[in-house]
């Protein structure tokens, strides 16, 4: 009778303590998608902010900008650059540049 309630107890305990992994487990992997999610986020504003201040000085200047310095020379476009990459393409002074940030592997 005796040995039958230690291994009961020895059981409770593996299930307690597989259920507590499992919970560990689900808990970082919310944390890892929810940080994902958060840089994902953070290169669009960083594109949008680009695009914004290009259309910006189409209206202005009746062009657009033929370079990523200018913008951020005459439209205070900020960029972490340790952290991100720009793409700017332009085709012509009329058509809207293509803009791409990367993220720079650390």
């Amino acid at each position: 009778m005796r040995n039958h309630s230690v291994r009961e107890a020895v059981w409770q305990s593996l299930i307690a303590l597989a259920v507590f992994l499992m919970v560990g487990v689900v808990m970082v992997t919310a944390v890892n998608n929810a940080a994902a999610g958060g840089e994902a986020e953070e290169l669009k504003t960083a594109e949008r902010s680009l695009e914004r201040a290009a259309v910006l000085c189409y209206v202005a200047e009746g062009c657009y900008p033929m370079t990523y310095e200018y913008l951020k020379d005459h439209y205070g476009v900020r960029i972490d650059e340790e952290k991100f990459a720009v793409d700017y393409r332009i085709f012509a002074s009329n058509v809207m540049p293509d803009i791409t940030v990367l993220r720079r592997d650390e």
